[in-house]
Formats: structure tokens, C-alpha cells, sequence
């Protein structure tokens, strides 16, 4: 099964921690990855640019409008992702634990319901 690990930023969290301890989380990702890709489960990551950076698109094709944003009101926002491929999601809790930082930032595991190559309605990678 597939689940999104989803990295919840709080600037305000991230600014308390040390500068010793942002280098940990940081540099401690390099060591997750490693780990997850021998055993096969990752399936890919990405690190998103501040929200400060986005826009907000609205409309279709032809008629659409592009705003700065998405000014959320939301103290935490998704600042990163696993994507992984395990057994269940006992074992997508037990991935999202060892991803430093996990005692100051929290993790959000989200099942994967569609993904490309799979069916709508079937389960991604089940």
C-alpha cells in the first residue's frame, strides 16, 4: 500500500529549535532516505518552497486567474513528503516515527487512493 508522509512546518516551531538541532533534522533526512530506499518502501520525496512562494489558480483553461497565496490561516503547512510503498499502515506509522524531527514537527501518514498507472477506485499500489 501506498502512503504519503506528509512533513507538517510550523515556523514558529522551527524558529524555537537551536540552530544544532534544525542541522540534525536536516542533515538526518539524508540517513532516512538511505535507510528506506534499501528496504524498497520509498517511493519517492520532495521539499516544498515556503507558501510565502505560491500561487492560487482559479478557473480552466482560457479563463482562469493567478493570485499570490494561498495566505492560509493555518499555523502549519506541508513543507515535504514521503511517498511510500508498505504493508499497511502500522508499518507507514512506524516510517513516519523514524523521520528526524518527528518529536518537535509532526508527521501526517496519508493513504494513497489514486495514483497514475492505477484505476480510479483502486487502491494505489495495494
Amino acid at each position: 500500500m501506498k502512503f504519503l508522509l506528509i512533513i507538517q512546518m510550523n515556523p514558529a516551531t522551527w524558529e524555537s529549535l537551536s540552530e544544532e538541532e534544525r542541522t540534525e533534522i536536516a542533515e538526518g533526512q539524508t540517513g532516512f532516505m538511505e535507510a528506506i530506499t534499501a528496504t524498497g518502501e520509498l517511493v519517492g520525496t520532495q521539499a516544498l518552497a515556503d507558501p510565502s512562494q505560491s500561487t492560487v489558480v482559479r478557473g480552466r483553461p482560457g479563463a482562469f486567474t493567478v493570485t499570490d497565496g494561498p495566505f492560509l490561516e493555518a499555523k502549519e503547512y506541508m513543507g515535504g513528503f514521503y511517498l511510500v510503498d508498505c504493508e499497511n499502515v502500522e508499518r507507514a506509522h512506524e516510517l513516519a516515527a523514524m523521520i528526524p524531527g518527528t518529536d518537535r514537527i509532526p508527521v501526517e501518514v496519508r493513504p494513497v487512493v489514486y495514483l497514475a498507472g492505477y484505476g480510479l477506485g483502486e487502491p494505489a499500489g495495494a
